[in-house]
């Protein structure tokens, strides 16, 4: 049997070692509650704090303080957009992206449909990127909070987040960001931007799951989710959860330290991967902005076959990867970021996403290439709708030629 191969990394990572030896201690010898003051919870506090300022390090804070932590990215987004809706009296309309995850789209769908909220989705072009006119003509006084994500979890692309705080803050609207596939990834220093708050996630940067947390500027006015006793702050309610913030604290000292050296290796894997895909089984492209995306991500869109077969046969190949369609109510549907980059539905439904780590390595990303060109031809062979002669979608030019 060969290795298994793992390129679902945009779902979760591996825990790194490292940080599961530096959880360990927490949840055995010191063991304490945070907020005592005896000594078993003075040597957690001082642990937390230890990890605060890790983490404060990796995303360019200024102040350890404006880290909250929380259960991951989910709740920071709702903690975020809930916050800056009742703390912006009188305005009651928030910016998003058609592109967003669920953790964003779902929740405006709620706002708007129960609470009144007015959302503006902006629309992207065929390579994912916003529409920076629709942005600037759907910002007014009436908006309490814009939120885009720094890159997107199924293409990789990146948005230009500085920049739209900034025409944000213009219009006195406070900026956020769900960074949560960038934390890690690409190199971030807050303190030179005008971003108010930025959600991340532990275990997309081989940290434990269940943790993660929000940057809140200082200064930018805040009501909690959760109320209850005074931890961070008294910001966030809730007995800390002391061994998965260390894990975290642990994995943001391990990716600040390797960041840059990671990008270029993972990047040329990646490219490897595209230019091979494309060059030897043809109709088929890769999706999103070809120059300002992350270096570990890549979706190729594979012509007249459904993405869970590609699934099914890599997987029995030993390798992992996601699929940009989700099945609901028995009907397979595309995902909804490659419905707004209008990507046709004869290879909507067959994306894949290919998302590396900086523990992939060059002899999986040619097992990869070295089975996919059959399974491909296999599919296309049993689908009613393949044709040897069948033409690339208008506007789809192969990445490589």
């Amino acid at each position: 049997m060969t290795t298994p191969i793992y390129l679902d990394n945009n779902a979760t990572t591996r825990v790194f070692p490292d940080v599961v030896e530096a959880m360990l201690p927490y949840f055995t010898e010191q063991f304490g509650n945070a907020s005592s003051i005896h000594a078993f919870g003075s040597e957690v506090g001082g642990a937390l704090r230890q990890a605060r300022r890790s983490l404060q390090a990796l995303i360019g804070a200024e102040f350890d303080h404006e880290i909250i932590f929380t259960s991951g990215g989910t709740e920071s987004n709702n903690t975020a957009l809930r916050s800056a809706l009742q703390v912006q009296q009188g305005r009651n309309e928030v910016i998003t992206s058609a592109v967003e995850h669920p953790a964003i789209l779902s929740l405006c769908d709620w706002l708007e449909k129960h609470e009144g909220v007015v959302v503006h989705r902006i629309p992207v072009d065929r390579q994912g990127r916003l529409d920076i006119d629709a942005y600037r003509a759907a910002l007014s006084d009436r908006v309490a909070v814009v939120s885009f994500m720094w890159a997107n979890n199924e293409t990789g692309t990146i948005f230009p987040v500085d920049g739209l705080a900034e025409m944000a803050h213009a219009h006195g609207a406070l900026f956020h960001t769900d960074a949560v596939q960038a934390v890690g990834k690409v190199p971030i220093d807050l303190k030179t931007t005008e971003i108010d708050m930025l959600s991340l996630s532990s275990h997309k940067l081989h940290g434990p799951k269940g943790l993660g947390a929000l940057y809140l500027r200082k200064g930018t006015r805040f009501r909690a989710l959760l109320r209850g006793g005074h931890q961070e702050r008294g910001r966030r309610a809730g007995t800390e959860n002391a061994p998965a913030i260390i894990g975290l604290g642990r994995a943001a000292e391990l990716a600040l330290t390797s960041m840059a050296e990671d990008n270029l290796r993972m990047a040329a894997l990646r490219d490897r991967l595209e230019q091979g895909l494309v060059q030897q089984i043809g109709h088929c492209f890769v999706t999103g902005d070809p120059l300002d995306r992350l270096p570990n991500t890549t979706t190729v869109a594979f012509e007249f076959i459904e993405g869970e077969a590609i699934l099914l046969k890599l997987n029995a190949a030993g390798i992992a990867a996601s699929s940009g369609s989700a099945c609901t109510s028995g009907s397979l549907e595309p995902s909804h970021v490659l419905r707004a980059m209008d990507i046709p539905f004869t290879a909507a439904h067959g994306a894949i996403r290919f998302s590396l780590s900086r523990e992939t390595t060059e002899a999986e990303i040619d097992r990869v290439l070295e089975v996919m060109p059959d399974i491909i031809a296999g599919l296309r062979q049993m689908s009613p709708f393949w044709s040897e002669e069948g033409a690339r979608p208008d506007g789809f030019a192969p990445a490589y030629a």
